[in-house]
């Protein structure tokens, strides 16, 4: 095996970098790559050797030929494909997404209405690709991934291009195309010329498993499947979950109709019919129409030779959503949702629905040399079609000019009225010196990737802004928020009183050089709350939401200070507002369900963190907060399960602290003290909390130690101490005397 993959990696060396392997089937083993020349992640599908034998290149290539021209949002496209050495393969966007199998080896059942909304997309691709006269073959949930909150459908045309180039020889390899547990009839019948109404029941099996929570048709071997779709009648849908609506089941019987005449006439067709099913009965979000006047500034895609200019086409990005949120009344979709579609290519009006806007501006930057090359579209986001487009060729030193002309044209495309003032703030500059901003576009880049490395990496650039702009109030604000990241208590990288020290001292210079920026207030909310100075936070938060209602990450650290003060209703409210403004965040979703844990609902936070994970299974900090809230019900071994899980997949020992409660509440001691021991030495290579040694106690009972640990970060003014009025774990402590004595140190709201 691993000779095989020497042997992949070296023959497709001149174009594609092979880092390992994502998983394998019957027919093929798929590698995860880095596609050379566009720099990009694909997925290589690399045919077993006996079937790429059976095949014969040449006729399957031809034949796949067919497929590479499918272009629409829910099919995942085909990129590439070929032969090196003797290896038969094919090349498609690696999509970071779980598939369907993943979230229903999570959740065997879906809700009603996102079951029926997958299915759409679903028949969405099939009745393109059906109108070019290609046929799927095999429909099932390994094929359906989630992309950006959307599905997508993968190895479209690949089964019949393996049964046309394959033809008799496939016997020969024991290996049959298509999925017993979802082939129709004819199909498994060995009917040559199937057509759309076999792909039709095969979404019609997908769709019963996501509401039954398994196939309509199982068995002991694949013979026995094969005959149950022959001949036995699909078992009723209402048997097995009440709450399905008629018109659904009905829809989804007609789907699995034993003959083909008997079912829909297109996939359309069973389209239509779920999407006329009335789901009033279905509870759901409740959802706000957009703005009349909204927008998502997607990240501009680089197209540079260096991909170091990344930070450029990124930094542009951030640079208009900024200038077009101060206008009034307009509504911009914040950074962590826009940028969320980085990277992928999905359907403005996908977009327009997830973000809940009416329009959408997407664009493209080259440099090369002293120029550059900045193209922009702007989409109505309701029908997909481009209000405005232009293409920029200029000097780098032209970059503020194209910001100003964009944003100008989008004022005009979408008959905004500016009053003097407004316009004013949309065209304001917070330098002029290029430079200055390349550098500070660099401190921003890394600041966004959120970890130790790369918050050193900001301070590095932002001072190297400073130096060529020492009046760049926007450098110091920057340079303010990576000193918060630093001391924050998920990297702990510096004492937290050096930590908040140097950002109070350049969030204040920010505002001597200019009292009107929004982000420089709300970082001072930020730094005077974790300094315990309540009253100078709460002046600061409304001072940054008077100068920009719209700013999600002011609502979002406003939150967490009405929490830590007890007002948790308002709490709610300002981080609900936060997750309208950027719906797709992962943080503040997550951050959702730890105002509930303060808050004692349990329940409804394990709900929420749920939620977090069906969009990201791989968000670390969801586990860990999931497994807190296991903890205070008592469910200690569905707590270790999910922190040993967020430790696994983060590689961070600090989350072993996490850990570390759950066995003291489990009543494990030894393993909880072996923690603390393992916290204690990791301290000797960077900053540890003493407030998280404290809650290792507190979950063990042990009154003394814990009373000695928070009197320990106290001392040191931890900032983890603003929770010490609403952290669940403290409960069994808020008795003893010596707890008023630490809420001194916090000092009153």
């Amino acid at each position: 095996m691993a000779d095989a993959l020497d042997r992949l990696v070296q023959a497709l060396a001149d174009r594609y970098e092979v880092e390992g392997e994502l998983g394998h089937g019957g027919m093929a083993t798929v590698y995860l790559a880095q596609d050379i020349k566009h720099r990009r992640d694909v997925a290589i599908k690399v045919f077993r050797p006996e079937l790429a034998a059976a095949l014969g290149s040449e006729r399957f290539l031809r034949e796949v030929e067919i497929t590479a021209s499918l272009n629409h949002p829910h099919i995942l496209p085909l990129l590439d494909s070929g032969q090196a050495d003797s290896f038969l393969y094919y090349v498609m966007p690696y999509v970071e997404g779980e598939s369907l199998r993943d979230r229903l080896k999570r959740e065997a059942q879906l809700p009603v209405d996102e079951a029926v909304r997958i299915a759409r997309d679903v028949a969405a691709a099939l009745s393109y690709a059906h109108s070019h006269d290609v046929i799927h073959r095999d429909i099932k949930p390994e094929n359906v991934l989630s992309s950006a909150g959307e599905a997508v459908v993968a190895d479209f045309g690949i089964a019949c291009a393996i049964t046309k180039a394959g033809g008799e020889q496939l016997t020969e390899t024991g290996i049959s195309v298509g999925t017993p547990v979802y082939m129709s009839p004819e199909q498994a019948g060995g009917v040559k010329e199937i057509d759309a109404r076999s792909d039709i029941y095969s979404l019609g099996c997908v769709l019963y498993e996501m509401l039954g929570g398994e196939p309509p048709f199982t068995g002991p071997t694949a013979q026995a499947v094969i005959a149950r779709h022959a001949v036995d009648p699909v078992p009723p849908l209402h048997t097995v979950r009440a709450t399905v609506p008629d018109a659904v089941e009905a829809a989804v019987l007609r789907a699995l109709a034993k003959v083909p005449a008997d079912r829909f006439a297109t996939v359309q067709q069973f389209a239509d019919a779920l999407a006329s099913t009335p789901l009033d009965s279905i509870p759901t979000a409740p959802v706000s129409p957009p703005a009349e006047k909204s927008i998502a500034v997607l990240p501009f895609e680089n197209m540079s030779a260096d991909r170091e200019n990344e930070y450029f086409s990124d930094g542009l990005s951030e640079d208009l959503m900024n200038a077009l949120a101060k206008i009034p009344d307009f509504r911009v979709a914040a950074r962590t949702s826009a940028f969320s579609f980085k990277g992928e290519q999905v359907d403005a009006r996908a977009i327009g629905r997830k973000l809940n806007v009416l329009t959408v501006l997407e664009g493209s930057v080259r440099k090369a040399g002293d120029r550059m090359r900045i193209t922009a579209q702007l989409i109505n986001a309701e029908d997909g079609y481009h209000l405005w487009s232009e293409q920029y060729d200029r000097v780098n030193t032209d970059v503020f000019a194209v910001q100003d002309e964009i944003t100008s044209a989008i004022v005009n495309a979408l008959k905004i009225e500016l009053l003097a003032g407004d316009a004013n703030a949309v065209k304001k500059k917070h330098t002029v010196n290029v430079e200055a901003y390349h550098l500070y576009l660099q401190g921003r880049y890394h600041w966004n990737r959120s970890n130790t490395d790369a918050f050193r990496k900001a301070i590095e650039h932002f001072t190297l802004a400073i130096d060529k702009d020492p009046d760049y109030a926007l450098a110091y604000a920057g340079l303010a928020d990576a000193y918060l990241g630093l001391g924050d208590a998920g990297h702990s990288a510096i004492p937290p009183r050096e930590a908040f020290s140097n950002a109070r001292g350049d969030v204040e210079r920010a505002l001597e050089l200019d009292e009107a920026l929004a982000e420089a207030h709300s970082s001072l909310g930020h730094v005077s709350m974790h300094e315990f100075a309540w009253s100078d936070a709460e002046r600061a938060f409304t001072r940054a939401l008077e100068l920009s209602p719209n700013y999600a990450t002011a609502h979002h650290f406003y939150a967490f200070f009405l929490a830590a003060t007890g007002r948790s209703q308002e709490a709610t409210a300002a981080l609900e507002r936060a997750l309208e403004l950027d719906p797709v965040s992962l943080g503040i979703a997550t951050d959702l369900g730890v105002l509930r844990y303060f808050a004692r609902q349990f329940d409804q936070a394990i709900a929420q963190y749920r939620k977090v994970l069906d969009m990201d299974p791989g968000f670390t900090r969801a586990y860990v907060t999931l497994g807190s809230a296991y903890v205070q019900l008592g469910k200690h071994d569905e707590a270790i399960e999910v922190i040993q899980k967020a430790i696994e997949l983060s590689g961070d020992r600090l989350k072993i602290a996490a850990l570390g409660r759950a066995y003291g509440a489990a009543g494990r001691k030894d393993e909880a003290a072996r923690i603390v021991e393992e916290l204690q030495e990791l301290s000797r290579q960077r900053y540890v909390t003493p407030y998280a040694i404290a809650l290792i106690y507190a979950s063990m009972n042990d009154r003394d130690e814990a009373f000695r640990w928070l009197q320990e970060a106290c001392d040191e003014g931890v900032s983890d101490l603003i929770y010490l009025r609403v952290d669940p774990v403290l409960d069994g402590l808020r008795s003893d005397p010596k707890f008023a004595a630490l809420l001194d140190c916090v000092g009153s709201e």
